[in-house]
């Protein structure tokens, strides 16, 4: 099946690539982290979370086993099938509408940083549009010195290595930024387009969608619970 990639997007590796150039494979290697923790942390036990950009449940499965009810949505139909135990919903994140409320709203992976304003406003949107009365939004954001501290290096106990090789400035402050995920058997790349947001530029952009910051959840500034604004 050809997938028609998202401009500026692109990845190599084996396996199925999504329109962002993310590699089903290697994000089914990939492993959780401390993410469902702080999830977990923030909303009340057993809460309905909408979680948009789920890929291959990374998330999506801890938070199953910690009691909470996800429904999984992503653009990716090949990510999907890798989803057990969720709802799943194949649509782009800015243009649903399941005319539904949910307690949480999930918007993790930096997707807040897409380079093109209008879809990140359409995201925005959909969360603040599938919110509950006195329910959370909850952003993953980008760490201050994502775009300049490169090219960097981690290498996973697990054993395979992620290489941050470069940001470079396209124009309308948008960076294409180039990754590298090494494991023994095989090697994958992915390209994709971001724009840094400082605190000031990402609470607009939350303000343009109705939504304001409750509380910044680690202390780098990377979590984010968010609200509905109040008057």
């Amino acid at each position: 099946m050809t997938v028609e990639m998202r401009e500026g997007y692109e990845g190599t590796g084996p396996g199925a690539i999504t329109p962002d150039g993310c590699a089903v494979e290697l994000y089914s290697r990939l492993p959780v982290g401390h993410e469902p923790d702080i999830i977990a942390a923030a909303v009340p036990p057993g809460a309905r979370i909408l979680e948009l950009g789920s890929g291959v449940g990374r998330m999506t499965h801890p938070l199953l086993e910690r009691g909470f009810t996800v429904t999984a949505v992503d653009e990716s139909a090949e990510m999907l099938e890798r989803v057990q135990g969720a709802r799943t919903i194949c649509s782009p994140i800015e243009s649903l509408d399941l005319r539904e409320a949910f307690d949480v709203v999930m918007l993790a992976s930096f997707l807040v940083h897409t380079g093109d304003v209008e879809v990140r406003r359409g995201m925005l949107r959909t969360c603040a549009r599938h919110l509950a009365e006195g329910g959370w939004v909850l952003i993953q954001r980008e760490g201050e010195d994502y775009h300049t501290n490169l090219p960097r290096e981690r290498v996973d106990p697990s054993g395979f290595t992620v290489r941050m090789l470069s940001s470079e400035p396209v124009g309308d402050g948008v960076n294409s930024v180039r990754a590298e995920y090494v494991f023994a058997d095989a090697v994958w790349t992915q390209t994709f387009r971001a724009r840094p947001l400082t605190k000031e530029e990402f609470e607009e952009a939350l303000a343009e969608a109705g939504l304001e910051v409750d509380e910044y959840l680690t202390p780098d500034r990377v979590w984010v619970r968010a609200v509905v604004r109040t008057a």
